[in-house]
């Protein structure tokens, strides 16, 4: 599953580096699907979804900052943990209920947006 941040965050950005995805944002920024990753032009997701990887994508959130469900790989592929979660001082990353992915689909999104 993705994690999410709720509404309790306090906006300190400790969270946004430690994405191995850059999959994490600022409020009210926009983002790409290649922004730290390999994808380029249009591509298809693992979920079925056809994107342009370098088209501005709207925000998730004005106010605080957002994870992007379709970069979030828990960390799988990288690091033992969600490092965002692991940093956080409020405890506001969370697991998102909403969007379950079991491992095996987690560290194939991982592959699929990390060629190397």
């Amino acid at each position: 599953m993705a994690i999410i941040i709720t509404d309790e965050c306090i906006n300190c950005g400790a969270c946004e580096p430690e994405c191995p995805n850059t999959a994490i944002y600022e409020g009210a920024d926009d983002w790409r699907y290649a922004d730290g990753t390999d994808l380029e032009g249009k591509v298809v997701l693992p979920n079925g979804k056809e994107v342009d990887a370098n088209e501005a994508q709207e925000p998730i959130s004005d106010e605080i900052y957002f994870i992007v469900p379709d970069k979030c790989t828990e960390c799988k592929g990288f690091h033992d943990e969600p490092q965002c979660a692991a940093v956080c001082p409020v405890d506001c990353c969370v697991p998102d209920d909403d969007l379950v992915e079991s491992e095996e689909e987690l560290l194939a999104k991982q592959a699929f947006m990390h060629k190397d």
